[in-house]
């Protein structure tokens, strides 16, 4: 079976490259047609001795996973279906914006945390993701924009407001600016995967992002958020949900193992290590269940030893969630509320809901493996 190289960090490549009684050099060599240039045919690597070539067509592919499918929404988002193997895909959306292009990255098929407004959650567990699968995602996403024709760099130095020059027949050097681990799974119930997919990510080698332009999502598993402190502490999401134990027991349910007292302390924690000195807090807003003022106002209190900003983000629907997206002007006091009380707030835009890749969409090919009716829960009151 041939060796993907997809799988390896450059530290992992060396050693590899060891084995074969080939020397370092060649392996920074490689790693840099594969991840740089988007080279998957060795014959292509044309500064590499025709020997180690041919030595690698023997021996080594460069795989990522196929394209069952790709789509493009009306705003401009993209969606990719990959195919690894088993009944449901993963999914991978690019969203671009006039000041960067952002990456959705998936780390497992399907998820085993079960919250009950994801559409993920539907279908179940499958297996972890491999190395090769998650940053095969960025090498598609990254290669593919890359060559596209009338594509423009992000503008780093433009204002949001400001207006791109859609016309200009040029193609981006880095169409692919940040990334976020929050497709489909969770990302550290996958962690040594994920740790070296980041690796990738942020070395200079490869794909050279910043360690505050990649973020990983987490429900909140308290162990893996301190071992991602100490390994790779890169941006930190939190996908919060909910501002008291009960409520969050119900949507959350990996807040009965590791509840908001000790996931707080872990955020406090992780600060120590992490490149912004904020963690995102996550927060679905469900129309009855969430989004009263008083669950505001507990947030506030919740939070209030943890330097963070709130992203609020209206749930988006899908067939039989059980769940409705809430009103503009709840939405509205629900964040004036957090904002009186200092926070810093932004609201999600909807990107990319006709082609089923907003926030929670994610499903590859749906087929319900959770073994568990969608019930919409009760109105709270409290």
């Amino acid at each position: 079976m041939p060796q993907n190289l997809l799988d390896f960090d450059l530290d992992g490549l060396i050693a590899w490259f060891g084995e074969l009684g080939e020397k370092p050099f060649r392996a920074r060599q490689v790693f840099h047609w594969v991840h740089q240039a988007g080279v998957a045919d060795f014959a292509q690597m044309t500064d590499i001795a025709k020997s180690l070539r041919e030595k690698l067509q023997q021996q080594a592919v460069v795989a990522p996973p196929a394209i069952g499918y790709a789509h493009t929404s009306a705003d401009g988002t993209r969606k990719w279906l990959f195919d690894v193997g088993v009944a449901n895909g993963i999914e991978t959306v690019f969203i671009p914006e006039e000041d960067r292009g952002t990456l959705c990255v998936s780390s497992q098929v399907g998820c085993a945390l079960e919250c009950t407004f994801c559409s993920t959650g539907r279908q179940g567990f499958n297996r972890n993701l491999t190395v090769a699968e998650i940053i095969g995602q960025l090498w598609v996403a990254h290669h593919g924009l890359k060559t596209e024709p009338n594509r423009t760099e992000p503008n780093h130095s433009v204002p949001n407001h400001s207006v791109p020059n859609h016309g200009a027949a040029e193609i981006s050097d880095r169409p692919v600016t940040n990334v976020v681990m929050m497709g489909m799974g969770e990302p550290l119930a996958n962690f040594e995967n994920v740790v070296t997919a980041l690796g990738i990510m942020l070395d200079d080698h490869a794909y050279g992002l910043s360690r505050r332009r990649v973020t990983v999502s987490t429900s909140g598993l308290v162990p893996a958020m301190d071992r991602l402190a100490e390994r790779c502490p890169v941006a930190l999401a939190v996908s919060l949900h909910a501002p008291n134990d009960a409520l969050r027991d119900q949507i959350v349910p990996i807040n009965r193992k590791y509840p908001l007292r000790e996931l707080m302390a872990a955020c406090r924690r992780y600060l120590v290590h992490a490149p912004r000195d904020f963690i995102t807090f996550e927060y679905v807003m469900l129309a009855g269940v969430n989004d009263a003022p008083e669950h505001a106002r507990q947030l506030i209190e919740l939070v209030r030893e943890v330097p963070c900003k709130f992203n609020l983000i209206p749930f988006n629907p899908f067939p039989d969630s059980g769940y409705e997206k809430p009103r503009s002007e709840t939405m509205r006091v629900f964040r004036e509320i957090l904002q009186d009380a200092g926070l810093v707030v932004t609201t999600r835009k909807t990107r990319g809901d006709d082609i089923d890749a907003a926030c929670g969409q994610l499903a590859g090919k749906v087929a319900d493996k959770s073994g568990r009716v969608m019930k919409r829960m009760h109105k709270e009151t409290v």
